[in-house]
């Protein structure tokens, strides 16, 4: 495994940006899961990238780590993102998320952002870049 794919799978904070009605980037940190070169992102259909995931299906995204060098790291990219909704798709993929964060999915608050999650953002990314201090 290249260190880009081992970076996002051990990272924990993702920030994506979709584009609103007015053209206007709407960017917003995010818990995530990154398998077989797709990023995973758990949501509700109500929420503001959800809804403009619907009219445009461009992404970009950003994760990165560190303040001092040489312990900076980050990818971005772009790419393509898609609204899974299948309910036993969305649920296989919410669950896997929310283990990254939670020790089980008993835990109270697990439990409520599982219920609240109707569909998932799949993102193929298509570019990539990265950097380091």
């Amino acid at each position: 495994m290249n260190k880009r794919d081992e970076f996002l799978r051990s990272q924990k904070i993702l920030r994506i940006a979709t584009m609103d009605k007015n053209k206007t980037p709407h960017i917003v940190p995010v818990w995530y899961i990154y398998r077989s070169k797709k990023i995973y992102i758990g949501t509700n259909s109500r929420t503001k990238k959800a809804k403009n995931l619907k009219k445009n299906d461009r992404v970009a995204f950003c994760v990165d780590t560190g303040i001092n060098a040489p312990n900076i790291f980050g990818v971005m990219g772009k790419g393509k993102a898609n609204l899974i909704f299948e309910k036993n798709k969305v649920n296989k993929l919410a669950t896997a998320i929310l283990l990254r964060y939670f020790k089980n999915i008993k835990n109270k608050s697990a439990k409520e952002l599982l219920d609240d999650t109707d569909c998932v953002i799949e993102i193929i990314p298509e570019k990539f870049s990265k950097w380091s201090y």
